[in-house]
């Protein structure tokens, strides 16, 4: 079978006295039949391409199912008097949502369980299920969780009855995915945000339980296209704080929780790049904000005097911190420093960090932690430990080892190497390379190798362990992550440096990385394949036409490839929310920049690296248009015989199919195509 060849229709963009040709334009349309014909011919190609590779892609997918634990039961966080938890069997492709009543944890082998969600339950057979978060009401008696079955980011909240195991009739649709709903105190009212037609969260809604929704009450809207919508509860509970924010602004306001029918309360006013965070502690609210510091500092003022603000602890450039956590006995600080991830207590005025053994390592405080608990749950893992929980004693300091994460299979840690590398960006910036291969894989030389990144929007890649992996390293794959200018691995200022302006910075950097490792005889341009998805698909995509020669395979995953197009038309879902990011090309400067390195814009002439390119029909991120027309400018220009695919989830969105087994499936097969490029044997 051939690959498909879309057909050509002149479309030219006229800005700025620039003419950007688009003869694919057409493939936006996806009412028009010929849109959806040319997406499942390019299906039906991708199929032809990968028959051959059936029995790889097998092997892969039972070599990852073989690290499928027979039972994944997280570790159970106290909050009022249950102890709450998740469970995944090796046979289900969702997890189980639980928990047991009890005094202390030391009781909790003798308790049984009781169910609060099993997805499982919820999935049909072939379909979409995404579940992403879940509201208790104070009283225990009542669950709130957002549901979606088409990948958009349109949810559903449902309420169970806890006691009966009933839904309640109340059904509210359209709130975000996500930070979009919480319970008053008294359990009467739900809180929640709802999306505009760009699939934007822009209002604040308050509904009454048991009543119709088409009686609730518009509490706040977010008129600026640019900002969006979140909440919070704070840990106390205390709290609602509403987050109006774009990319470099904040704006919070606080709806005291035992009274939810009391008025907005503004806390400090939007002010053009001042970020900052609040949260309850006592009788203060602390305040995370970059106003003065570029890191951010953390601040302190008392509920009745929001005006009146001291500083916590000392400011220290060196530290950039994220989060906050504060709980009855101790406030913990989440951030980073010397690249990586860290935990402070707050002990008498200084920030103390707590230690630990491994040079490279990923630590995180778990989420939906009891404000009264003695003991904070604390995840660790690194690129050869798997995720290990420790509960950190808030009066003494010390940690004790709960649970390892189990892994199926074989696993020696001994026999694997982790190391951190630092390549040098051609404006002299070192950039650090976090790599983990097996022991031996260098023995013969040069070896095969994936390069992956991100590099976006603050976003960090940090050391993790994936089980998953193994099986790849075991066939002496060497897998190295470069975190890119663009996102906040090395503090705030490293995400200033990788946008708008500066997004050049980003692919420099992959490619100085991918230079770095043939240079020193990691690997070779024949054998190392780049990975990326979403704004990393961009990044691999910009360096396709920038250094392409410098690899053997490229994968896109549900690439931003069609930069300036999507960045022109704000009725796209989310594009008003990304000028920040990228920077409008209604401005000029701004049009050329981006035009200089959008992977549509400046497809060429010249050979390509094989492409495994990836989409969703439904996905309200980037748009599959984008890695369509990306795909049919390739076919249309590109000199090589090198393999092009383009594969279409026609009823998934931005995060693929749901269920761990469709991930792996989809996993392995992304794999054999690497690895069958790369020459690596899969037997």
């Amino acid at each position: 079978m051939k690959p498909p060849i879309a057909k050509r229709i002149p479309h030219p963009h006229e800005l700025h006295g620039d003419v950007r040709e688009d003869d694919f334009y057409w493939l936006r349309d996806r009412t028009n039949p010929e849109v959806i014909h040319y997406l499942e011919e390019e299906n039906r190609y991708y199929d032809e391409i990968m028959r051959p590779l059936e029995k790889q892609t097998e092997l892969i997918y039972q070599s990852m199912l073989d690290r499928v634990p027979d039972s994944e039961v997280k570790v159970p966080v106290q909050h009022g008097p249950y102890f709450y938890y998740s469970r995944l069997d090796k046979n289900k492709q969702y997890p189980i949502y639980a928990r047991k009543q009890a005094t202390s944890r030391n009781l909790l082998p003798k308790v049984p369980e009781e169910v609060v969600l099993d997805l499982n339950e919820l999935a049909k057979d072939g379909e979409y299920l995404s579940v992403t978060m879940q509201r208790m009401s104070t009283d225990h008696n009542r669950l709130a969780y957002l549901e979606n079955r088409d990948g958009t980011d349109r949810y559903t909240i449902h309420i169970k009855d806890m006691k009966t195991g009933e839904l309640l009739s109340d059904r509210i649709p359209d709130v975000f995915l996500y930070g979009s709903m919480e319970w008053s105190r008294c359990g009467e009212y739900i809180f929640y945000i709802t999306v505009d037609e760009s699939q934007r969260p822009y209002q604040l809604w308050r509904h009454r339980l048991g009543s119709d929704v088409e009686n609730d009450q518009l509490i706040f809207e977010e008129k600026d296209i640019t900002f969006t919508l979140s909440m919070y509860k704070s840990l106390s509970g205390k709290f609602i704080f509403v987050h109006s924010r774009s990319k470099t602004t904040s704006e919070i306001r606080m709806i005291d929780a035992d009274s939810p029918l009391s008025p907005l309360q503004l806390l400090d006013g939007r002010r053009e790049g001042i970020e900052y965070d609040v949260e309850h502690w006592g009788d203060e609210l602390l305040i995370l904000t970059n106003e003065g510091a570029p890191n951010f500092q953390l601040l302190r003022c008392p509920l009745g005097d929001l005006d009146s603000r001291v500083k916590v602890a000392p400011y220290n450039e060196d530290r950039y911190l994220q989060a906050m956590y504060p709980f009855r006995d101790a406030l913990l600080i989440f951030g980073r420093e010397n690249g990586l991830t860290q935990i402070w207590v707050l002990r008498e005025g200084e920030l103390q960090r707590i230690e630990w053994d491994e040079p490279l390592y990923t630590v995180s405080i778990l989420s939906d932690q009891s404000y009264e608990t003695a003991e904070v749950l604390i995840q660790y893992e690194s690129l050869l430990t798997p995720k290990t929980t420790y509960g950190l004693n808030l009066l003494t300091g010390e940690k004790q080892l709960l649970q390892v994460a189990p892994v199926s299979g074989e696993y020696d840690r001994s026999r694997f190497r982790q190391e951190q590398l630092w390549a040098i960006a051609e404006d002299g910036v070192k950039v650090p390379m976090n790599i983990v291969y097996q022991e031996g894989a260098l023995r013969s030389g040069p070896a095969p190798l994936i390069l992956y990144a991100y590099g976006s929007y603050g976003a960090n890649s940090d050391p993790h362990f994936d089980p998953y992996r193994i099986p790849l390293l075991e066939k002496g794959i060497i897998w190295v992550t470069v975190q890119v200018r663009g996102g906040s691995e090395m503090g705030r200022r490293w995400y200033e440096d990788g946008k708008m302006q500066n997004k050049r910075n980003t692919f420099t950097d992959f490619i100085a990385a991918a230079k770095y490792l043939i240079e020193q005889g990691y690997t070779t341009s024949s054998k190392m394949a780049a990975r990326g998805g979403s704004a990393g698909g961009l990044l691999v995509g910009a360096v396709a036409n920038m250094a392409g020669e410098l690899f053997q395979v490229i994968v896109p995953a549900v690439p931003f490839v069609d930069v300036v197009t999507t960045m022109l038309d704000a009725t796209i879902p989310l594009t008003t929310l990304e000028w920040d990011e990228w920077g409008n090309p209604q401005n000029q400067d701004d049009y050329f920049y981006m035009k200089s390195y959008s992977p549509y814009d400046n497809v060429e002439a010249k050979d390509y690296p094989h492409m495994y390119v990836t989409t969703g029909l439904n996905d309200p991120r980037v748009a599959y248009w984008e890695p369509a027309k990306w795909v049919a400018r390739l076919r249309a220009v590109k000199t090589d015989d090198n393999v092009l695919v383009l594969k279409t989830n026609m009823g998934a969105g931005h995060f693929g199919a749901s269920g761990r087994f469709n991930h792996l499936k989809e996993a392995a097969a992304c794999y054999a195509f690497i690895l069958d490029k790369l020459g690596v044997a899969t037997e």
